[in-house]
């Protein structure tokens, strides 16, 4: 694998300036799709007695187009349906970047999420095999959540996968409620073999949906930043993982979108390398 701090990257990006990620072809991309649904057809795939798939669809295949680009104003836009679950990942690993990317939702939703929010995510720091998560569709890794506004939660809460671990200024409104994001709150531990494993965003400042929605995730060493339209909703820190007695840093790995039984659409995704965290946000992190 290659990554960030490896010599395989151009002299601009080393200059800190923008660098897409996004092409007609997705060159930078692979894909992994998990178990389908059993009202997905797919050739060659196993099924248990019941006639629930028994293994997943895997890498790189993809007839259904879960993943696609089309052109908008002659950029490239990707659409991903959400029929099946899984992510389009990157080719490359990162560390110490800042992601900036365009999102907004479609119609169309599958099961089993046919009647709740829409709903999706950035993973970052992909490490490791995918669809070794809950429902077995994605890497180790941090989430910046993705979702229409509603009882489930906000866009840019974080949510663990897998086994990952973070350290969150979070803060219960009532007893054994969820957990909100608070500035003033005391260092709490999420995720890891025994945390909790979702905090939510401070406030929503999510477009009406149809809207184009500008996200970024800035991360360097250990830290990260989940920004909405602007906005930061999360600062977390200590990002890592347990692995046996011993707890290891998680601060690099692939960018993963992820397919979650809803239509979304993606533009603009492009990312520079960052040498620390920028001063306007240090304030996130005393």
């Amino acid at each position: 694998m290659c990554l960030l701090v490896c010599s395989g990257y151009s002299n601009v990006a080393a200059a800190g300036q923008w660098q897409p990620l996004l092409d007609n072809h997705l060159s930078q991309w692979r894909t992994y799709l998990g178990y389908p649904d059993t009202n997905t057809t797919v050739a060659g795939l196993a099924r248990d007695d019941s006639g629930e798939y028994a293994e997943p669809v895997g890498y790189d295949r993809d007839e259904w187009n879960v993943f696609s680009v089309s052109s908008d104003s002659g950029e490239p836009v990707l659409r991903i349906s959400g029929e099946i679950y899984g992510g389009i990942f990157t080719r490359q690993d990162f560390s110490n970047y800042h992601l900036r990317l365009q999102f907004k939702w479609g119609e169309q939703k599958w099961p089993p999420r046919q009647q709740l929010p829409l709903d999706t995510g950035i993973l970052y720091h992909g490490t490791g095999e995918h669809g070794v998560d809950y429902w077995r569709s994605w890497p180790l890794s941090q989430e910046f959540q993705i979702i229409e506004k509603s009882e489930e939660g906000l866009t840019g809460d974080w949510w663990k996968i897998a086994h990952s671990q973070i350290d969150i200024r979070c803060v219960q409104t009532e007893e054994d409620g969820p957990y909100q994001f608070d500035m003033a709150a005391s260092v709490k531990t999420f995720g890891g073999n025994d945390g909790p494993i979702t905090c939510g965003a401070s406030h929503n400042n999510e477009k009406p949906s149809g809207q184009w929605n500008t996200l970024e995730l800035i991360t360097y060493g250990d830290k990260s930043l989940h920004i909405v339209n602007g906005e930061v909703v999360m600062a977390l820190s200590q990002s890592a993982f347990p692995e046996g007695d011993t707890v290891k840093p998680l601060t690099q790995g692939q960018i993963v979108l992820q397919s979650e039984a809803g239509e979304v659409y993606f533009r603009r995704i492009e990312w520079r390398p960052v040498a620390e965290i920028p001063d306007q946000f240090t304030a996130f992190f005393k």
